[in-house]
């Protein structure tokens, strides 16, 4: 007779314990590589988005300064019209950061009424190659897979800036949809401030 061979009991008890050791100990670091990657996305992203900032205020210098016919500060970058802010000592906005591309409406310069969050997409749009797709509406976000980023505008004047969060940090509610509670409490950004050019990077996980 062929005896038919398997595992005892305390083979697979043993197994099972063995698999969970390996877990207990893989599964954290799988976690901490999903959060630093997290992280580099959104420096990796911050560090190209500041350096195109200032790569196209120096061209706007080495170019003399230009305007358009109605005074605005412009400048060509990389095949792009882009707008560029109005000085207002006073107001505490220096000249030359990028408001916007140059699409007919010529609006925020200033960094008044006129700058919204489509300037912000503009921006993005604008200055970097083949940027990650964003959106400023939380429907869109959650409609279209293929988008990676949401913006917000907040601020007025010199304060105004346009924050870039990593979609995959946002929370979301009970039906697994994205949203905009508290986020900047919870999620991945990075904030510029075309009044100074500063670029602010924020990690929360």
């Amino acid at each position: 007779m062929n005896k038919q061979s398997g595992f005892t009991l305390i083979e697979l008890v043993i197994v099972v314990v063995i698999l969970g050791f390996l877990a207990v100990t893989a599964i954290p670091k799988f976690i901490d590589l999903t959060d630093q990657a997290k992280q580099a996305n959104i420096e990796g992203m911050a560090g190209g988005y500041a350096t195109a900032i200032s790569l196209a205020r120096a061209q706007w210098e080495a170019e003399g300064r230009p305007t358009n016919t109605t005074g605005q500060n412009v400048v060509s970058y990389d095949g792009t019209d882009l707008l560029l802010t109005t000085e207002n000592k006073a107001a505490g906005i220096r000249a030359g950061y990028v408001v916007s591309q140059v699409l007919g409406r010529n609006t925020g310069a200033g960094l008044g009424g006129g700058f919204t969050a489509e300037n912000c997409i503009d921006i993005w749009n604008g200055i970097l190659q083949q940027p990650p797709k964003l959106t400023d509406n939380i429907t869109t976000l959650n409609n279209d897979k293929s988008m990676q980023y949401f913006v917000t505008l907040n601020g007025t004047a010199a304060t105004t800036s346009c924050s870039y969060h990593l979609k995959e940090t946002l929370s979301k509610d009970g039906n697994g949809l994205f949203v905009t509670t508290n986020i900047n409490t919870v999620s991945n950004f990075f904030t510029y401030f075309p009044a100074t050019s500063n670029v602010e990077i924020t990690i929360k996980q």
